[in-house]
C-alpha cells in the first residue's frame, strides 16, 4: 500500500487494524499508514518545542487514517507523555495558582465537549475537527497579525468564561486548543515565559482529566493504547530534536506552509465526507 493510497482507504484503518491484528494481538498496520502516522506522531512531539500549530497537521493526519473519533482517543494518552516530558522544563516559570481563572469553565468545556463526542457521528465529528483547525487558524493568525489590538482587549470576567470553554471544548472534541489559550494569554499581557509555564500545568491538567472520559466513550481502549506504544518512539524524537530542526527552517518559510496546510486540511475535513464517503 502506498501513502496515497492510505489516505484514500474506504474505511478509517484503525477498524481495518482491529479486524487485522499482528502477532500478539498488535496492530497490523500497511507501510505507507504506519509512515503517515508516525510523521503525525513526530509533528506532535515537534509541536511541543515552541511551535504548537504544528499539532494541527498530527490532527489531520491522525483523524484521516483512523477516523475522526477514534483520532481524538489516539492521540490523547500522547498528549498526556508529551506534557508530562515537557513540564519540568517550564515548571519554574508560574505557579498553579495562575490557572485558576480558567480551570472550572474549561472543566466544564470539557465535559460539554464529552456529551457532544459522545452524541455525534463519524461525519459530524470529522466536520467538527475541521471547523476547529479552520478556528484555530484563524486565531494563530489574528495573534500573529493583531497583536496589538489583542493586548489592548479588556480581561473581563466574561472573556475568561468564553475562553475557558473555548479551550475545553476544542481540546475535548480534537485535542487542539493551543491557538485559543495564546489568545487568552496575550488579551491578559502574560509574559512569554509565564506563557509557558502556565500553558504547561494547563494542558498537563486538562489531558490527564480527559483520560476517563475518553475511556467511558471507548475511544481509549487496548488496541489505541497499543498503536500508542507504536507512535510514541516518534513523539519522542520529535521532542528531543525539534529545536534543532525548527532551526534550519526559516520562520517565513514554516509559517507560509504550516498556514497553508492548516487551511487545506481544515477545508478538507468540514467540506469532504473522507474515508467511507
Amino acid at each position: 500500500m502506498t501513502v496515497g493510497d492510505a489516505i484514500g482507504e474506504s474505511e478509517p484503518v484503525m477498524l481495518m487494524a482491529i479486524e487485522n491484528l499482528g502477532p500478539g494481538g498488535w496492530p497490523h498496520l500497511e507501510t505507507g499508514v504506519l509512515v503517515l502516522a508516525l510523521c503525525g506522531a513526530f509533528s506532535l512531539g515537534v509541536s511541543k518545542t515552541g511551535f504548537p500549530g504544528l499539532a494541527l497537521i498530527n490532527v489531520l493526519i491522525i483523524a484521516q487514517l483512523f477516523g475522526a473519533k477514534n483520532s481524538v482517543g489516539i492521540i490523547l494518552p500522547l498528549l498526556v507523555v508529551c506534557d508530562i516530558i515537557v513540564y519540568p522544563l517550564f515548571r519554574k516559570y508560574a505557579s498553579w495558582k495562575a490557572l485558576w481563572p480558567l480551570i472550572p469553565t474549561s472543566v466544564i468545556g470539557v465535559v460539554a465537549g464529552y456529551f457532544l463526542l459522545d452524541a455525534i457521528d463519524e461525519l459530524t465529528a470529522r466536520r467538527l475537527i475541521g471547523l476547529i483547525i479552520l478556528l484555530m487558524l484563524g486565531l494563530q493568525l489574528l495573534r500573529a497579525r493583531k497583536k496589538d489590538f489583542l493586548e489592548a482587549l479588556p480581561d473581563s470576567r466574561q472573556f475568561r468564561w468564553a475562553s475557558g470553554l473555548t479551550i475545553g471544548i476544542s481540546t475535548m472534541l480534537a485535542n487542539a486548543a493551543g491557538a485559543a489559550y495564546s489568545i487568552y494569554a496575550l488579551v491578559r499581557k502574560t509574559p512569554k515565559h509565564e506563557f509557558l509555564g502556565i500553558g504547561a500545568r494547563l494542558f498537563l491538567f486538562l489531558n490527564i482529566f480527559k483520560l476517563p472520559f475518553l475511556g467511558k466513550l471507548d475511544l481509549i481502549n487496548p488496541q489505541s493504547l497499543k498503536l500508542d506504544l507504536i507512535l510514541l518512539p516518534a513523539v519522542i524524537v520529535g521532542i528531543l530534536s525539534g529545536r534543532k530542526l525548527i532551526a534550519l527552517v526559516p520562520q517565513r518559510t514554516f509559517e507560509i506552509l504550516l498556514y497553508g496546510f492548516s487551511t487545506v486540511a481544515g477545508v478538507y475535513l468540514l467540506l469532504f465526507r473522507g474515508p467511507g464517503g
